[in-house]
């Protein structure tokens, strides 16, 4: 079958995600039959550079052999069992390693990155009810936040697109400025803004922490928010702060945990550990959905008791799924033998070099990289600007989704040179013609 079968089928029978439907009355849909590597092939054998990652989940290419191996032998063993009252052999490796990795003892599944979220938040206000401070009900987040689409999650998120819809579901929640360095003063430094941000949380904290259960936050990038980059020491300064006042700290490294920051955890370049860490996406390298909440010993020993309602009554049909776990062991074991961080940071390197001629072009704006991200806004007057470099960038034979006027590659760890170069080739033509 070709494009055009696939295509229809799909309009008549699949409601697309964060997409008005109507749209692709104009703006076909792109049916992919395979991937390989970093390239997402159509039904009529058309190429196209994956240069998101298929929504910032893919790590280590399209069909990688390591990964669908290891899925593959797992099929022939056990792909699933309830987890309430059973265990099996991939859920606890895998959570021992996650707890080697993090310093975060015990592990919590769920199935996506909203579904993440919601468990960090519950367990967090269920922490201090147990702990007899039930009156720590609220939550805080950064402007422009992103957390997820599920009411919880929503409740921490600011972005209008997918908040305003629901409010009237939502909790309350307060949101402090954010850290994003394109928002400092004309010759204030990335880290001096981000210190007088923390200064906005340290006086939100002074008046509300003893209503306050947790601080929410994307580390170093806000992903939704256009690629949103600040200084670690807003971390730093925000653990103080939440250690001072008796707050949890939530780090949702949904988007940036992996190495996707140059670390293995965003995090970690602050030097800090939190009281909750969220991860998902990357955690199979974009094979099977699950996510995951490491959290520390004296949370975990707050719902340890005899009273069953003092228990984290929580659950997903496919918590710990056996198969998901052992893809994300298959994604630990490439990190692990094929040393991708310090692979990335060449990588990251080179990229930025041939990026230079984007770095410097007159209608780019706030150049920005970090790890294996890269995003800048282009200065133009098109109101259609999104799609209309969508559908140019997809002409090139790569695929990029900008966010308003903010351009970004977020691609897999296995490009190369001459794949970058048809990044950079793409995006001057779309800024020649922006």
């Amino acid at each position: 079958m070709s494009n055009q079968d696939w295509l229809a089928r799909s309009r008549q029978a699949v409601w697309h995600p964060c997409t008005q439907m109507k749209r692709h009355e104009t703006l076909p849909l792109v049916p992919i039959e395979r991937g390989e590597g970093p390239w997402l092939i159509d039904f009529d054998g058309k190429r196209y550079l994956d240069g998101v990652s298929s929504w910032w989940v893919n790590l280590f290419g399209h069909c990688n052999p390591l990964i669908g191996d290891a899925i593959k032998a797992q099929l022939d063993t056990l792909e699933h069992v309830i987890l309430a009252g059973f265990t099996q052999r991939p859920v606890v490796e895998l959570s021992e390693r996650l707890a080697a990795l993090t310093g975060l003892g015990h592990a919590f599944y769920g199935s996506d990155g909203a579904s993440a979220t919601e468990i960090a938040l519950k367990m967090s206000f269920h922490y201090w009810r147990n702990a007899g401070r039930g009156d720590k009900v609220g939550f805080v987040s950064l402007q422009h936040s992103y957390h997820g689409e599920t009411l919880g999650a929503l409740s921490v998120t600011d972005v209008a697109l997918f908040r305003d819809t629901y409010a009237p579901l939502l909790r309350h929640s307060h949101q402090v400025p954010s850290p994003d360095w394109r928002l400092a003063a004309p010759g204030e430094s990335h880290e001096t803004y981000a210190l007088r941000c923390a200064d906005a949380l340290a006086d939100f904290l002074a008046q509300h922490h003893a209503s306050t259960a947790a601080l929410i936050v994307e580390p170093l990038v806000q992903g939704a928010a256009g690629m949103a980059m600040y200084h670690p020491a807003y971390l730093r300064r925000a653990r103080e702060l939440c250690d001072r006042y008796q707050v949890h700290l939530i780090a949702d490294e949904i988007a940036v945990g992996f190495g996707r920051t140059g670390t293995m955890w965003a995090h970690q370049q602050a030097g800090i550990k939190p009281d909750f860490l969220c991860l998902s996406k990357g955690i199979t390298g974009g094979y099977l959905a699950l996510s995951a909440v490491l959290t520390t010993d004296e949370v975990y020993a707050g719902f340890y008791h005899d009273d069953v309602t003092r228990g984290f009554l929580h659950s997903h049909s496919y918590t710990g799924n056996a198969l998901a776990c052992r893809a994300a062991l298959a994604v630990l074991d490439i990190f692990e033998h094929e040393e991708v961080i310090e692979s990335n940071r060449v990588r990251a390197a080179w990229f930025t070099a041939l990026m230079e001629p984007i770095m410097h072009h007159a209608k780019v704006r706030h150049f920005r990289h970090l790890g294996m991200i890269w995003a800048f806004e282009v200065d133009t007057a098109r109101p259609d600007f999104a799609s209309w470099a969508f559908c140019l960038a997809m002409e090139h034979g790569v695929l990029i989704r900008p966010m308003g006027n903010t351009v970004y590659f977020m691609p897999p760890y296995v490009v190369d040179g001459e794949e970058v170069s048809l990044f950079v080739s793409a995006a001057l033509d779309m800024l020649e013609q922006a």
